[in-house]
Protein backbone atom coordinates (compact mmCIF):
# COMPACT_ATOMS: atom_id res chain seq x y z
CA UNK A 1 0.00 0.00 0.00
CA UNK A 2 1.05 3.68 -0.60
CA UNK A 3 1.45 6.35 2.04
CA UNK A 4 -1.65 8.30 3.31
CA UNK A 5 -0.58 10.79 5.58
CA UNK A 6 -3.72 11.23 8.12
CA UNK A 7 -5.89 7.77 7.16
CA UNK A 8 -4.17 4.46 8.16
CA UNK A 9 -3.82 2.02 5.26
CA UNK A 10 -4.00 -1.86 5.67
CA UNK A 11 -0.59 -3.36 5.05
CA UNK A 12 -0.24 -7.19 4.24
CA UNK A 13 2.36 -9.06 7.21
CA UNK A 14 4.99 -10.70 4.86
CA UNK A 15 7.17 -12.28 7.25
CA UNK A 16 7.68 -12.41 10.51
CA UNK A 17 11.96 -12.91 12.15
CA UNK A 18 12.38 -13.34 16.45
CA UNK A 19 15.03 -11.43 17.47
CA UNK A 20 14.70 -12.32 21.14
CA UNK A 21 11.38 -12.90 23.11
CA UNK A 22 10.09 -9.50 22.74
CA UNK A 23 11.54 -8.36 19.61
CA UNK A 24 10.31 -9.36 16.22
CA UNK A 25 10.65 -7.62 12.85
CA UNK A 26 7.73 -7.43 10.71
CA UNK A 27 8.16 -6.99 6.94
CA UNK A 28 4.99 -5.36 5.94
CA UNK A 29 3.92 -4.43 1.99
CA UNK A 30 4.21 -0.99 0.94
CA UNK A 31 5.15 0.95 -2.24
CA UNK A 32 6.16 4.49 -1.69
CA UNK A 33 9.09 6.77 -0.38
CA UNK A 34 10.37 5.81 2.65
CA UNK A 35 13.86 6.84 4.09
CA UNK A 36 15.88 5.43 6.55
CA UNK A 37 14.98 6.89 10.09
CA UNK A 38 11.45 7.21 9.32
CA UNK A 39 8.54 5.90 11.22
CA UNK A 40 5.19 4.54 10.55
CA UNK A 41 2.43 4.54 12.97
CA UNK A 42 1.15 1.65 13.70
CA UNK A 43 -2.35 0.31 14.79
CA UNK A 44 -4.78 -2.30 15.80
CA UNK A 45 -8.51 -1.24 15.96
CA UNK A 46 -9.70 -0.53 19.54
CA UNK A 47 -6.49 -0.61 20.95
CA UNK A 48 -4.40 2.61 19.59
CA UNK A 49 -1.19 3.25 17.85
CA UNK A 50 2.38 3.04 18.12
CA UNK A 51 4.98 4.69 16.43
CA UNK A 52 7.38 1.75 15.04
CA UNK A 53 10.79 3.02 13.19
CA UNK A 54 12.07 1.68 9.92
CA UNK A 55 14.60 -1.05 10.19
CA UNK A 56 14.96 -1.79 6.22
CA UNK A 57 13.36 -0.97 2.68
CA UNK A 58 13.14 -3.08 -0.57
CA UNK A 59 10.96 -3.25 -3.18
CA UNK A 60 7.19 -3.27 -1.99
CA UNK A 61 8.30 -3.59 1.27
CA UNK A 62 9.43 -1.96 4.90
CA UNK A 63 10.88 -3.55 8.01
CA UNK A 64 9.39 -3.05 11.17
CA UNK A 65 11.43 -4.10 13.88
CA UNK A 66 8.83 -4.20 17.11
CA UNK A 67 9.34 -4.42 20.74
CA UNK A 68 6.62 -5.86 23.15
CA UNK A 69 6.58 -3.17 25.79
CA UNK A 70 2.68 -1.66 25.84
CA UNK A 71 -0.95 -2.25 25.06
CA UNK A 72 -0.62 -1.67 21.09
CA UNK A 73 2.41 -3.83 20.50
CA UNK A 74 1.27 -6.63 22.91
CA UNK A 75 -1.35 -6.66 20.28
CA UNK A 76 0.44 -6.88 17.73
CA UNK A 77 2.35 -9.86 18.80
CA UNK A 78 -0.65 -11.51 19.53
CA UNK A 79 -2.45 -11.10 16.38
CA UNK A 80 -0.01 -10.67 13.77
CA UNK A 81 -1.03 -14.49 12.42
CA UNK A 82 -3.85 -12.29 11.28
CA UNK A 83 -1.90 -11.45 8.36
CA UNK A 84 -2.26 -7.33 8.42
CA UNK A 85 -1.56 -4.65 10.35
CA UNK A 86 -2.56 -1.01 9.80
CA UNK A 87 0.04 1.46 9.22
CA UNK A 88 -0.07 5.54 8.09
CA UNK A 89 2.96 7.40 7.49
CA UNK A 90 6.25 7.82 7.11
CA UNK A 91 6.72 10.21 9.05
CA UNK A 92 9.91 12.07 10.42
CA UNK A 93 13.08 13.37 8.39
CA UNK A 94 14.71 10.33 8.30
CA UNK A 95 18.44 9.83 7.44
CA UNK A 96 19.85 10.62 3.71
CA UNK A 97 22.44 9.13 2.38
CA UNK A 98 23.36 11.87 0.57
CA UNK A 99 24.86 13.77 3.44
CA UNK A 100 27.12 11.06 4.41
CA UNK A 101 28.74 10.22 0.91
CA UNK A 102 32.87 10.77 0.37
CA UNK A 103 33.18 10.98 4.09
CA UNK A 104 34.50 9.30 7.17
CA UNK A 105 31.75 7.80 8.81
CA UNK A 106 30.40 6.76 12.20
CA UNK A 107 27.68 5.41 13.49
CA UNK A 108 27.24 4.53 17.46
CA UNK A 109 23.88 2.74 18.07
CA UNK A 110 22.39 1.34 21.36
CA UNK A 111 19.87 -1.88 21.45
CA UNK A 112 16.87 -1.18 19.45
CA UNK A 113 18.51 2.18 18.12
CA UNK A 114 20.30 0.13 15.43
CA UNK A 115 17.05 -0.14 13.74
CA UNK A 116 16.85 3.47 12.19
CA UNK A 117 20.42 3.02 11.48
CA UNK A 118 19.98 -0.32 9.85
CA UNK A 119 19.65 1.14 6.48
CA UNK A 120 22.11 3.39 6.13
CA UNK A 121 24.64 0.63 7.72
CA UNK A 122 23.63 -1.72 4.52
CA UNK A 123 23.83 0.77 1.86
CA UNK A 124 27.85 1.89 2.98
CA UNK A 125 28.05 -2.04 3.63
CA UNK A 126 27.66 -2.74 -0.29
CA UNK A 127 28.32 0.85 -1.32
CA UNK A 128 31.98 0.89 0.30
CA UNK A 129 33.26 3.03 -2.77
CA UNK A 130 30.91 6.18 -1.42
CA UNK A 131 32.36 6.72 1.63
CA UNK A 132 35.96 6.59 3.52
CA UNK A 133 36.80 4.62 6.19
CA UNK A 134 33.61 3.31 8.88
CA UNK A 135 32.83 2.52 12.03
CA UNK A 136 30.63 1.12 13.82
CA UNK A 137 30.14 0.65 17.68
CA UNK A 138 26.88 -1.06 18.27
CA UNK A 139 25.61 -1.94 22.19
CA UNK A 140 23.17 -3.46 23.68
CA UNK A 141 22.37 -4.54 27.02
CA UNK A 142 23.74 -8.32 27.27
CA UNK A 143 24.41 -11.13 24.58
CA UNK A 144 21.07 -12.25 24.16
CA UNK A 145 19.58 -9.05 23.72
CA UNK A 146 21.77 -8.75 20.46
CA UNK A 147 19.64 -8.02 17.12
CA UNK A 148 19.98 -8.43 13.70
CA UNK A 149 22.95 -11.48 14.50
CA UNK A 150 22.91 -12.10 11.18
CA UNK A 151 23.79 -8.18 9.69
CA UNK A 152 26.70 -7.81 12.15
CA UNK A 153 28.00 -11.07 10.72
CA UNK A 154 28.29 -9.34 7.13
CA UNK A 155 29.08 -6.00 7.85
CA UNK A 156 31.98 -7.14 10.00
CA UNK A 157 33.18 -7.83 6.71
CA UNK A 158 32.83 -4.52 5.19
CA UNK A 159 33.64 -1.77 8.19
CA UNK A 160 35.07 -1.57 11.31
CA UNK A 161 33.33 -3.28 13.85
CA UNK A 162 32.81 -2.81 17.68
CA UNK A 163 29.96 -4.66 19.11
CA UNK A 164 29.69 -4.74 22.73
CA UNK A 165 27.33 -5.88 25.44
CA UNK A 166 26.55 -4.20 28.94
CA UNK A 167 27.49 -6.99 30.76
CA UNK A 168 28.07 -11.00 30.03
CA UNK A 169 28.52 -14.05 32.55
CA UNK A 170 32.25 -15.75 32.10
CA UNK A 171 30.96 -17.90 28.63
CA UNK A 172 30.89 -14.34 26.37
CA UNK A 173 34.41 -13.63 24.65
CA UNK A 174 33.35 -10.54 23.14
CA UNK A 175 33.84 -6.98 24.26
CA UNK A 176 32.25 -5.81 27.32
CA UNK A 177 31.45 -2.18 28.08
CA UNK A 178 28.96 0.95 27.24
CA UNK A 179 29.67 2.16 23.83
CA UNK A 180 30.90 5.54 24.47
CA UNK A 181 34.07 3.87 26.20
CA UNK A 182 35.22 3.05 22.45
CA UNK A 183 34.54 6.15 21.10
CA UNK A 184 38.21 8.16 22.40
CA UNK A 185 39.81 4.85 20.85
CA UNK A 186 38.64 4.63 17.26
CA UNK A 187 41.05 5.05 14.86
CA UNK A 188 40.43 8.04 12.73
CA UNK A 189 41.74 9.71 9.42
CA UNK A 190 40.46 13.23 10.46
CA UNK A 191 37.73 13.80 13.29
CA UNK A 192 37.28 17.43 12.01
CA UNK A 193 35.97 16.25 8.50
CA UNK A 194 34.80 12.87 9.89
CA UNK A 195 30.66 12.39 9.89
CA UNK A 196 28.82 11.07 13.00
CA UNK A 197 25.19 9.24 13.43
CA UNK A 198 24.14 8.60 17.18
CA UNK A 199 20.85 6.73 17.75
CA UNK A 200 19.70 5.17 21.20
CA UNK A 201 18.82 5.89 24.72
CA UNK A 202 18.85 9.74 25.97
CA UNK A 203 22.25 9.13 28.24
CA UNK A 204 23.74 7.03 25.74
CA UNK A 205 23.19 10.00 22.82
CA UNK A 206 24.32 12.72 24.83
CA UNK A 207 27.37 10.85 26.28
CA UNK A 208 28.71 9.89 23.10
CA UNK A 209 27.86 13.31 21.71
CA UNK A 210 30.32 15.00 24.02
CA UNK A 211 33.19 12.03 23.45
CA UNK A 212 32.78 13.06 19.69
CA UNK A 213 33.03 16.67 19.86
CA UNK A 214 36.26 16.04 22.64
CA UNK A 215 37.44 13.65 19.41
CA UNK A 216 37.16 16.62 17.58
CA UNK A 217 33.71 15.92 15.60
CA UNK A 218 32.21 19.27 14.80
CA UNK A 219 28.46 19.76 16.11
CA UNK A 220 27.08 20.28 12.15
CA UNK A 221 28.99 16.84 11.33
CA UNK A 222 26.60 15.25 14.35
CA UNK A 223 23.19 13.67 13.10
CA UNK A 224 20.97 12.20 16.09
CA UNK A 225 17.68 10.98 16.34
CA UNK A 226 15.60 11.57 19.23
CA UNK A 227 13.06 8.76 21.03
CA UNK A 228 10.01 10.94 21.64
CA UNK A 229 6.42 9.44 22.00
CA UNK A 230 4.79 10.42 18.79
CA UNK A 231 0.75 10.39 18.67
CA UNK A 232 -0.12 12.78 15.40
CA UNK A 233 3.76 12.40 13.34
CA UNK A 234 2.64 16.03 11.54
CA UNK A 235 3.47 18.55 14.14
CA UNK A 236 0.09 19.23 15.49
CA UNK A 237 -0.40 17.59 18.76
CA UNK A 238 3.15 19.06 20.10
CA UNK A 239 3.68 15.61 21.73
CA UNK A 240 6.95 15.28 21.09
CA UNK A 241 7.80 19.09 21.20
CA UNK A 242 11.44 20.22 22.15
CA UNK A 243 11.71 24.22 22.36
CA UNK A 244 10.00 25.39 19.38
CA UNK A 245 10.61 22.77 17.24
CA UNK A 246 8.79 19.17 17.13
CA UNK A 247 10.62 15.98 16.53
CA UNK A 248 7.89 14.05 14.60
CA UNK A 249 8.53 16.99 11.68
CA UNK A 250 11.39 19.14 12.25
CA UNK A 251 13.83 16.94 13.87
CA UNK A 252 15.18 17.87 17.39
CA UNK A 253 18.14 19.40 19.46
CA UNK A 254 19.40 18.23 22.58
CA UNK A 255 18.69 21.18 25.23
CA UNK A 256 22.19 21.85 25.74
CA UNK A 257 22.47 22.19 21.75
CA UNK A 258 25.04 19.19 21.76
CA UNK A 259 24.67 17.56 18.20
CA UNK A 260 22.77 17.99 15.03
CA UNK A 261 19.32 16.95 15.32
CA UNK A 262 17.37 15.35 11.82
CA UNK A 263 14.74 12.72 12.42
CA UNK A 264 11.86 11.53 14.91
CA UNK A 265 11.70 7.89 15.50
CA UNK A 266 10.66 5.79 18.58
CA UNK A 267 10.51 2.33 19.86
Amino acid sequence: MQAQEYTPFSSQILKVKKHTDIEYTFSMSYTGRVKPGQFFEVSIPRYGEAPISVSGIREGQVDLTIRRVGKVTDEVFERYQGGQLFMRGPYGNGFDVEDYKGSELVIIAGGTGVSPVRGVIDYFSVHRDERRAMWLVAGFKSPEDILFREDFNRWRDTMNLILTVDGADGEYDGPVGLVTSYIPGLELENPSLAKAIVVGPPAMMRFSVKALLKRGFKEEHIWVSYERKMCCGIGKCGHCRIGDQYVCVDGGKEPDGLGGGRNGCEY
